[in-house]
């Protein structure tokens, strides 16, 4: 079965609410007795191995002059009052600091991401100090991948300029839609010409790779309209696109209750987002997965062809093997087998950074049934098969009689045609490929226990 043959039935049983394994265990099961003492104990664990990983840094830059109403990050909205920069570098600096100091000095970082928020909210002069501030205390691999999300509602050449001398070479930039009427139904327009216009820039500057982020599900989107959008974006020739799902948390994000009124129905969005697979898969980019496409020549679908994709807090990646580690209000970090995470909200986190050095509240420690759950729900979601043999070598386990249980919920999946079940692997069909999540969710431990409240959006 293809996804332009799924009938509204299967999407019914399909459409629920689950995870977006950006990690397993996902962050509701964390501990919120997890402190800056426990978060010490993680670094310098990870800097005394026999063998260091190389290191991913995040940095989470929250501030925003406008809200969006789809938007689920934690953000911080300021209006055109942009005094809290200069504070909010001061806190780094430290944070920095106290990372730094228990990492270890001869780790190579491989990858560095700026994530908002707005990182060019930030002015031009405050983001070569930052990117300076990193590399200084850190030391960056000469082929690090070095990304920063722009907006093109606030980005200027300075802005590119900048961070074209501090040797970022990915760009990602929201779209979301150029549609007039859903642009002002989510508080966010962004005419077509100026992203346009950014592109054409960044182009010019020698950056070598261009992300562009959509958003199918938004209030007032059709196929029809979404497909006006997909001809700018195409015009625009990004080299890798975002399609992510609305994901509609009301309970979480009160904001998107205004536009729970105008969103499109099941079936609806369903529609859309068929139409981005079929449109972008016929321009030539490969589906990666969930919500990723990219050239058939870029690293993420080579890495999809040769297994080596991995999938981390910002989505898909090629570097795997890394201690993911995080900076910043709300950052998260993925340490070898535990995670942890900032305070979510500004005060909370500059008091704690200024009095401790660190503001961790909550994280985890993988047991070795985590890490096996985590590794066969890694495969699905960046490879869209399990090849039982490998997880048996790797974890000494007898994968039928470990997963009897999950194997029993995928029966129906697979005569529903999303997987395919054989005695040497699990594998996801072409129609499986567009509903990974549910595939994953029957390895996920934890899922039952969070069943009780609203906690994951809807999988489509």
């Amino acid at each position: 079965m293809n996804p332009q043959d799924v009938s509204l039935d299967l999407l019914h049983r399909y459409n629920v609410p689950g995870p977006r394994y950006t990690s397993y265990p996902t962050a509701p099961v964390w501990k919120e007795d997890f402190a800056q003492a426990d978060y010490a104990r993680v670094l310098e664990e990870s800097a005394s191995a026999e063998a260091p990983a190389p290191l991913s840094l995040y940095l989470h830059l929250p501030f925003c002059e406008k809200l969006c109403y789809f938007c689920a990050c934690t953000v911080v909205i300021t209006g055109t009052d942009h005094s809290p920069e200069d504070s909010y570098l001061t806190t780094l600096d430290r944070e920095i600091d106290w990372v730094a100091d228990r990492l270890g000095s001869d780790r190579r970082v491989v990858q560095f991401h700026l994530g908002g928020g707005t990182p060019t909210y930030f002015t031009p002069e405050r983001l070569m100090r930052l990117g300076r501030r990193f590399r200084d205390r850190f030391r960056f691999a000469e082929d690090a991948e070095t990304g920063v999300e722009v907006d093109p509602r606030v980005t200027t050449r300075d802005h590119l300029l900048a961070l074209a001398e501090l040797g970022f070479n990915r760009l990602s930039m929201g779209v979301q839609d150029f549609e007039p009427r859903v642009q002002a139904a989510i508080n966010r327009i962004q005419p077509y010409e100026d992203t346009k216009r950014l592109v054409e820039l960044a182009r010019e500057l020698g950056f070598p790779s261009i992300n562009m982020d959509l958003i199918f599900g938004l209030p007032f989107q059709t196929a029809e309209t979404f497909s006006r959008t997909i001809d700018r974006v195409l015009e625009i020739g990004p080299d890798r696109l975002a399609v992510y799902s609305y994901a509609n948390v009301p309970w979480m994000k009160k904001h998107q209750n205004v536009l729970v009124p105008h969103l499109p129905d099941e079936r609806t969005k369903f529609e859309i987002f068929r139409t981005a697979l079929e449109r972008f898969t016929a321009a030539g980019f490969e589906y990666i997965g969930m919500d990723h496409f990219a050239r058939p020549t870029d690293e993420l679908a080579r890495a999809r062809a040769n297994r080596t994709l991995h999938r981390n807090f910002q989505g898909y990646t090629t570097k795997a093997g890394t201690d993911l580690v995080g900076f910043g209000m709300s950052a998260i970090g993925s340490i070898g087998n535990a995670y942890v995470q900032n305070r979510r909200e500004l005060p909370a986190y500059r008091d704690a950074v200024s009095r401790d050095g660190a503001a961790t509240f909550r994280g985890f420690r993988l047991s070795e049934d985590d890490r096996l759950r985590r590794t066969v729900i890694g495969n699905l979601l960046c490879h869209g098969v399990v090849v039982k043999r490998e997880i048996e070598k790797r974890f000494g386990i007898d994968f039928d009689a470990t997963f009897a249980d999950a194997l029993a919920r995928l029966e129906p999946c697979a005569k529903d045609g999303l997987v395919e079940l054989s005695d040497a692997e699990i594998r996801a069909t072409p129609l499986g490929r567009v509903f990974l999540r549910n595939l994953a969710m029957p390895f996920d431990a934890y899922l039952e226990k969070d069943a009780s409240r609203p906690v994951f959006s809807r999988t489509l």
